[in-house]
């Protein structure tokens, strides 16, 4: 068996119909026990996410936000939702949009818990899974089979997806060799990864909302002149999602797995990364950051992955292969799914502007991804040797190493790449989710802690001995930043 077909076999394992089942499940079990904030609060999500400010020790809110909606925005936007509707017809959009808003409760109690139990290494704030699931569970072996996790999949199978996406279209769109393409991703990328994660956060600061919001104006635009097509659009996407008879019938178990795949990959809810970015931020309270990351989910989701989905649906440039052989819908014969349906959809803007304006989008997406995914590689290997004498020299070595796979995933083949990124992502979402519903009470107590500080009139301060909250020492200095908060509540 060639390395394909190992990994695939994992991926059958791993991505089964249990994972899709435990996201779901999560996501409603998350949502009904902390009454729905992702419609509750929205008005505060909004406000944490300007409201905040960076010190020495930590990134703004909006950095961190920019971070994890950095490592959210990436080729799952563009390549992933094309490549969902390729496999799964159209109703997998309507499952992207479910796993997203129940996906919002998973992401805010991941965040929180980052916070609860981050500490300061060396002047930076630094937090995620390992730290919460040693300190929160006090299993520290399972921590360290996360960290390695992230590890693997962070430092390794998850930055060739991005460069791989970047190499083909900018081939597609410009004739340039994928092996140039590499070389340029990684000098560029070196340059961040090696300022640390302040010069991260700045670069995301800047990127992540130009990229978005010029990627969401041109899909607006397309949706403007096909205004007549928006309904029917949406019928065929909640139809195809549930309706046997709405001609995806032999599609719907795909449906809903390649909905929740291609979701899972886009926005990480559950899987463990966001929260690695919500830790480095400086807040007075861990649910302020929670509320921030869950509406980062609502931007990737319900507005990059909904523009990239109305465009190539609206102008009917995609394909659906049946499962059983051949196709369910055959728009445009001969074109693979990917990247290609949406510069298709966009080239019915103008002619010819399609392929260039993908690989540009592509590029800035997925190097903002890129940037993520080595900050999330190097809090684990800083995890796992934070008393080590060599740490910094294995974080270097860290940033050589995911640079080296950058230029690899370029030049492979997308198949193995997908593959290879699908069996982190899958790996991770199960260790993560176990982990958070064991944690849940915490959670729950974080968000209700804040709400009762809120009602009060105060900007609320996370004390976690108040609450019965052990192993978050680091609070007890962070809380002298609030004092006067503190002093006006008693």
């Amino acid at each position: 068996m060639n390395i394909q077909g190992v990994v695939d076999f994992l991926n059958s394992i791993i991505w089964s119909n249990w994972l899709v089942i435990l996201c779901l499940g999560s996501g409603i079990f998350f949502s009904i026990l902390l009454k729905f904030p992702q419609i509750r609060l929205i008005k505060d999500m909004v406000g944490q996410l300007i409201g905040g400010k960076s010190s020495e020790t930590g990134v703004s809110s909006f950095q961190g936000f920019a971070m994890a909606l950095g490592g959210r925005v990436g080729t799952g936007n563009i390549a992933g939702v094309a490549t969902a509707i390729g496999l799964g017809g159209p109703g997998a959009v309507f499952w992207m949009w479910i796993i997203a808003f129940l996906g919002a409760g998973s992401a805010y109690i991941e965040a929180a818990l980052a916070q609860v139990w981050k500490e300061d290494d060396n002047g930076q704030y630094r937090g995620g899974p390992s730290y919460y699931i040693e300190k929160g569970l006090g299993m520290k072996w399972y921590a360290v089979f996360f960290a390695i996790s992230a590890i693997v999949a962070c430092g390794l199978f998850l930055p060739g997806v991005q460069a791989n996406s970047i190499a083909s279209a900018v081939e597609n769109a410009f004739g340039l060799s994928p092996y140039v393409t590499g070389g340029i991703i990684v000098f560029f990328l070196a340059f961040v990864v090696f300022g640390g994660v302040k010069r991260i956060g700045k670069a995301a600061e800047v990127i992540v909302p130009f990229m978005a919001i010029a990627y969401i104006i041109v899909a607006l635009i397309i949706l403007v002149i096909n205004a007549n097509q928006i309904i029917p659009v949406l019928k065929l996407i909640v139809t195809s999602a549930f309706d046997l008879k709405a001609g995806f019938g032999a599609l719907l178990g795909t449906t809903i797995q390649m909905g929740v795949k291609r979701g899972i990959y886009s926005n990480e809810a559950g899987q463990g990364t966001g929260p690695m970015a919500a830790a480095a931020a400086e807040v007075s309270h861990p649910a302020k950051q929670g509320l921030v990351q869950a509406f980062s989910v609502y931007v990737d989701t319900l507005f990059v992955c909904s523009a990239t989905a109305f465009m190539i649906i609206i102008t009917k440039n995609y394909n659906v292969v049946n499962p059983l052989g051949g196709f369910s819908v055959e728009n445009i014969p001969g074109v693979e799914y990917g990247p290609a349906y949406t510069q298709l959809a966009v080239d019915t803007l103008i002619p010819g502007f399609g392929a260039g304006f993908i690989a540009i989008a592509l590029f800035f997406f997925a190097f903002t991804t890129l940037m993520a995914y080595y900050y999330y590689a190097e809090t684990n290997v800083a995890y796992l040797f934070k008393n080590s004498k060599n740490a910094k020299l294995l974080i270097n070595l860290t940033r050589v190493a995911l640079l080296g796979m950058v230029y690899f995933g370029a030049v492979r083949t997308a198949k193995l790449a997908w593959a290879f990124g699908d069996l982190g992502v899958g790996l991770m979402a199960w260790l993560n989710i176990v982990a958070i519903i064991l944690l849940t009470k915490v959670g729950v107590i974080t968000l209700k802690d804040y709400e009762e500080q809120k009602a009060k009139g105060l900007d609320p301060v996370f004390n976690p001995a108040k609450l019965g909250i052990k192993n978050a020492d680091l609070w007890t200095s962070i809380g002298k930043k609030y004092s006067k908060n503190e002093e006006k509540a008693s």
